[in-house]
């Protein structure tokens, strides 16, 4: 189903969400943002953001109170709601997504630099909001092209506050019939809201907060 995109008004309430975000490019060109989220106001779901070589930007997301809350936003070319499945393999290292056009298998390597980083710090540390600060502008720092504040396409505050990140080290992803071929950085950047993930494929656990005090 494809959906023209109004503006919605920003939501009063504060939200939050836990779960990983996987980004990997792929040599045919299309760059692939898969949300898993564990917990949210509307229960565990996953969705898909995808980027494709001509610069149309689709989103793939498993119901409409879903398609409702990402489009209030980020900005898409198309809204399909499909049934998205995303299995992690914890043995095996693996994301197994299947998402209407999309089937990819994700291979996950070990914690990155900024994992470690991350991984040996509380928390309380990394997601409070006295912290939003430092951590933004570290990961300014550390990972060009990637902030943790901002604004959606709604005017609603956003904050993310990563607490780990792994490799992605092999992608064997189709778009219908296609081959997206070997796995490539996320270049160019994505442009579905005011950041992107980092260049190098990696799978990062967040929290996030929407809504509360604006972004500075």
């Amino acid at each position: 189903m494809t959906h023209v995109l109004d503006a919605t008004p920003p939501a009063a309430e504060r939200v939050t969400l836990d779960g990983h975000i996987a980004g990997a490019g792929s040599e045919e060109g299309t760059r692939v943002v898969v949300g898993r989220w564990l917990r949210s106001p509307l229960g565990a779901f996953a969705d898909v953001m995808v980027e494709r070589p001509d610069g149309t930007r689709v989103l793939l997301a498993p119901s409409e109170d879903v398609a409702a809350l990402v489009t209030r936003l980020y900005t898409f070319d198309a809204v399909h709601v499909v049934d998205v499945r995303v299995a992690a393999d914890r043995a095996g290292r693996t994301w197994t997504v299947a998402a209407g056009p999309l089937d990819a298998r994700l291979a996950i390597g070990g914690r990155t630099a900024v994992g470690r980083l991350l991984h040996g710090l509380p928390r309380a540390v990394t997601s409070a909001d006295a912290t939003a600060g430092v951590v933004a502008a570290v990961a300014g720092v550390v990972l060009p092209g990637v902030r943790t504040r901002g604004t959606g396409r709604d005017g609603t505050p956003e904050r993310y506050a990563a607490h780990d990140q792994h490799a992605v080290v092999r992608l064997d992803a189709r778009w219908g019939d296609r081959s997206l071929g070997a796995l490539r950085p996320v270049a160019p950047p994505v442009r579905f809201g005011f950041s992107s993930v980092p260049a190098r494929p990696t799978v990062t656990a967040v929290h996030v907060v929407i809504g509360g005090r604006p972004a500075r």
